[in-house]
């Protein structure tokens, strides 16, 4: 008899904080607070402590996300010829949060945001869109120029920031349809793989029926 994993049996839901001082200027882009984590209920399955934490945030002019990762004793792993394998954050967002079916629509994106050194001790930060597998509608690229991004080196690893404009996701309308569909992985050479909820066992890559709920409030 198979046994499914903990995360597998339930659907997710998080509130989403609303802040409407982002993008914010000067040299801070997110910032985002504590009360802006997000749970991750990966833990369910006993695996180890968490290396990186997630936040996220919205308001009507566009979405929020920000992981900060800990541990790390080597250098990153970039491979911007191959963004889905590098060291980074991938998101996948519908924003039509359409969670009965198994192949992507038009609204659902994917991206990954990698850091890669930059010299002097910095770092700097890529955003990339992917195709999603499977698909069974094509989504409409964004314009990365558009996407705003920050790294910044920590004493034992980095954070990376993003902030994606309502006109690069598309359908994006936080009053017709507040809830998204959000799933995320956290890849590093040195420390591992961090999923939301399930793991490689299944397709998350390319199935929005595994990915869960963000609930924008405020």
């Amino acid at each position: 008899m198979t046994s499914l994993p903990s995360p597998f049996l339930f659907r997710y839901a998080f509130p989403v904080e609303r802040l409407d001082a982002l993008p914010r200027s000067g040299k801070k882009l997110l910032d985002l607070p504590a009360e802006c984590a997000l749970e991750n209920p990966s833990a369910l399955l006993g695996r180890a402590q968490p290396f990186g934490e997630l936040r996220v945030a919205w308001n009507d002019g566009g979405f929020g996300v920000s992981a900060t990762v800990a541990g790390k004793k080597v250098p990153l792993a970039a491979n911007l010829r191959q963004p889905a394998e590098a060291d980074g954050l991938q998101v996948w967002i519908d924003t039509r949060n359409t969670q009965s079916i198994h192949r992507a629509g038009r609204y659902c994106h994917h991206f990954c945001l990698l850091p890669a050194a930059s010299g002097s001790g910095k770092i700097g930060a890529t955003v990339i869109q992917m195709p999603i597998a499977r698909a069974r509608e094509e989504t409409p690229f964004a314009d990365a120029g558009r996407i705003r991004t920050r790294a910044d080196a920590t004493g034992d690893g980095y954070r990376l920031e993003a902030w994606f404009p309502a006109e690069t996701l598309h359908g994006f309308d936080p009053e017709a349809s507040p809830r998204l569909g959000f799933y995320y992985m956290l890849r590093d050479a040195e420390l591992g793989e961090q999923h939301l909820t399930v793991g490689p066992e299944f397709p998350f890559a390319h199935d929005p029926s595994l990915w869960s709920t963000l609930e924008l409030v405020g």
